[in-house]
C-alpha cells in the first residue's frame, strides 16, 4: 500500500449561530456561514475557494523553483458563482493567474502544470 498523508481539521460550534471555529495543527480559523455571514470572518465558500487558489500559488511557485523558472511573483484570483435557486452549489468557478517574471508561454505552461495535477 502506498504511503498516505492524512490532513485533519476539527470544526466546532463557536457559540454564535452561523459561525464555526476550525482547528488544524494548533492553528485556528473562524468561518462564517456562506448563507448568513457575520461579515467579519471568511465565509465557508471563501475558505473553500481560498484553498483552491492558494494551492495554485504554492504548487506553481514550488514547481518554478525546482525547475529554475525565473518567476518573481504571482497572484491568483478565483471567483465562485452561486445561483439563488441553488445557493449551496457553485454554478461556475473561474480563476485568473497573473505571473510576473516569465513570458506568456512560460506562464501558460505553469498554469497547465497546475491543471494537470
Amino acid at each position: 500500500m502506498a504511503d498516505v498523508n492524512v490532513d485533519t481539521v476539527r470544526s466546532s460550534s463557536s457559540g454564535t449561530p452561523g459561525r464555526a471555529v476550525s482547528e488544524a495543527r494548533g492553528q485556528r480559523l473562524v468561518l462564517d456561514s456562506s448563507a448568513h455571514p457575520q461579515l467579519d470572518a471568511f465565509t465557508n465558500s471563501e475558505a473553500f475557494l481560498g484553498g483552491i487558489s492558494s494551492c495554485g500559488v504554492t504548487l506553481i511557485e514550488t514547481y518554478a523553483q525546482e525547475k529554475g523558472v525565473p518567476m518573481k511573483r504571482m497572484d491568483v484570483t478565483i471567483e465562485g458563482a452561486r445561483t439563488a435557486e441553488e445557493p449551496n452549489r457553485f454554478a461556475g468557478i473561474s480563476m485568473r493567474f497573473e505571473i510576473a517574471g516569465v513570458s506568456q508561454a512560460e506562464a501558460e505552461h505553469l498554469v497547465e502544470i497546475y491543471r494537470g495535477r
